[in-house]
């Protein structure tokens, strides 16, 4: 399944609004701070849940990878992928 069908079942719900201090998807600068502190500290925190999101986020069966690929994507660092 492709980042960006994951990304609409499972992030879109609260990136896309910004709901409960989500992040949006492509808001560079909300996300800048957030990726400063690495992709291991992201993935993490996607999986053991952080602050309003729960443990895995919306996203049961993603791997570390698919998390990683989808921070990039919400943060506009990379497109989808290939």
């Amino acid at each position: 399944m492709a980042i960006r069908d994951v990304y609409r079942r499972s992030c879109y719900s609260c990136h896309e609004s910004g709901i409960n201090g989500a992040p949006r998807t492509g808001d560079t600068a909300a996300w800048a701070p957030r990726m400063a502190k690495g992709l291991d500290t992201l993935v993490a925190n996607a999986v053991n849940g952080y602050r309003a999101m729960p443990p895995r986020g919306l996203c049961f069966d993603c791997s570390e990878g698919q998390y990683e690929a989808l921070i990039r994507y919400m943060a506009g660092v990379q497109s989808e992928p290939e």
